[in-house]
């Protein structure tokens, strides 16, 4: 089963996405935007910019556990990933994930209107 993008409309209004591997788990989270349009653009720069192994930004939270998130060309943070307590390597998991998911992945628009 192949991944897909699904978009999502919180209580605010607001719109952002997640990135769905096959297997349904989330492996990249969006920021809010303000338009339906936003968010289908960011969605554009995912699938763009998750080929390329250089603009993926490894970080660890303040509980320690690793997590990335993914840059656009200009360095803006267009995507990030939950964090892993299986460690690095549970990480690179999800990186590889996203860079096999995220180009071909289907968008899924589960708003109404």
């Amino acid at each position: 089963m192949a991944g897909k993008f699904e978009i999502k409309q919180s209580a605010n209004g607001k719109y952002h996405f997640n990135l769905k591997a096959g297997n349904g788990q989330i492996i990249l989270s969006s920021e809010m935007y303000e338009s339906k349009a936003a968010c289908e653009n960011g969605i554009a720069s995912i699938k763009k910019n998750a080929g390329d192994a250089g603009k993926y930004d490894r970080r660890t939270s303040s509980a320690g556990d690793p997590y990335f998130v993914l840059k656009a060309g200009n360095g803006q943070e267009i995507g990030r990933s939950e964090t892993y307590q299986g460690g690095n390597a549970a990480m690179e998991n999800g990186i590889e994930s996203v860079i096999k998911n995220a180009p071909d992945a289907d968008i899924v628009d589960t708003t109404v209107g």
